[in-house]
């Protein structure tokens, strides 16, 4: 016989059984992964502080955070930023303009100078982007440098960075099912950021969102060819540019990049006024 109230007192059992369920099946995953337990137990984690970050779905709140972690290890141990104000407020205003019309202008971007003769430049997820001094002194103006802001800005607004770090805790057998602890992601991305290429399609990919990033900002776009066409020729007969040789296919980009530009509207735009970036950069 059919029972409505017998049906109505199941379902109201089943609502609440599910979720339990859930959480018992989460808390099973994490206590029994062994490279989760080794630091201690479920509990001993928790109480440590220590969050599980599931990799296939990173919300801009944690990206950020992660990326504040990761440029704390890296100012602490691996590089040595550059401190003169006027250089650091110039490379902020540069970033902060291109920034604001990236396809991801809605996290907040970090922008500073390594000292470092090295010609080189980086990102880091979150919205941190690195230019070391030397790279500064390879440009002749500003949309030359714009241009690479602009194209470590992509692979932010790409999250190029996290795939990496996703493909690298899996290879390394430290991703699981409940996710990963930050402490083990930070190690990775400081590894992401020093010492590991993207890949010639995040390249490609970079160089086109960098480009029409550049154009929108304002900035003339042939800045990006004539800044890559200079580090091709000073690389040749010797090791090629940091910046270079951490980014593979290089004169496969640079013809990219030419098709990518209306010939008559390449030099259309700010930034090529030589003269004022030497006035401006004068002190590096």
């Amino acid at each position: 016989m059919f029972n409505p109230f017998s049906l109505i007192s199941r379902r109201y059992r089943l609502r609440y059984l599910y979720p339990f369920m859930s959480i018992a099946l989460a808390l099973s995953l994490v206590v029994g992964t062994p490279k989760v337990s080794q630091a201690g137990s479920l509990f001993d984690l928790i109480l440590r502080g220590v969050e599980i970050i599931q990799l296939s779905n990173v919300s801009d709140e944690q990206e950020v955070k992660l990326g504040k972690q990761i440029n704390q290890q890296l100012v602490n141990s691996e590089i040595r930023l550059y401190r003169n104000r006027q250089i650091n407020r110039y490379i902020n205003q540069i970033g902060q303009r291109l920034a604001k019309k990236s396809v991801r202008p809605e996290i907040p971007y970090t922008f500073q100078v390594v000292n470092d003769d090295s010609i080189n430049a980086f990102a880091t997820m979150g919205g941190f982007v690195y230019i070391n001094t030397g790279l500064m002194k390879a440009a002749d103006n500003e949309s030359e440098l714009a241009s690479v802001i602009s194209h470590e800005i992509a692979h932010i607004a790409r999250r190029h960075a996290l795939e990496q770090m996703r493909q690298m805790a899996i290879a390394r057998g430290v991703a699981t099912a409940a996710g990963v602890d930050d402490s083990q992601l930070v190690g990775i991305g400081v590894e992401l950021a020093l010492r590991r290429p993207h890949s010639r399609q995040d390249e490609r990919e970079a160089d086109q969102l960098g480009i029409e990033n550049l154009k929108q900002a304002g900035y003339a776009p042939i800045g990006a060819v004539d800044f890559m066409k200079k580090l091709m020729k000073a690389g040749e007969g010797r090791s090629m540019p940091a910046f270079l040789s951490t980014h593979p296919a290089t004169s496969e980009r640079v013809e990219s990049l030419e098709r990518s530009i209306n010939p008559a509207q390449a030099r259309v735009g700010d930034g090529l006024d030589n003269n004022a970036y030497k006035r401006k950069t004068r002190i590096l």
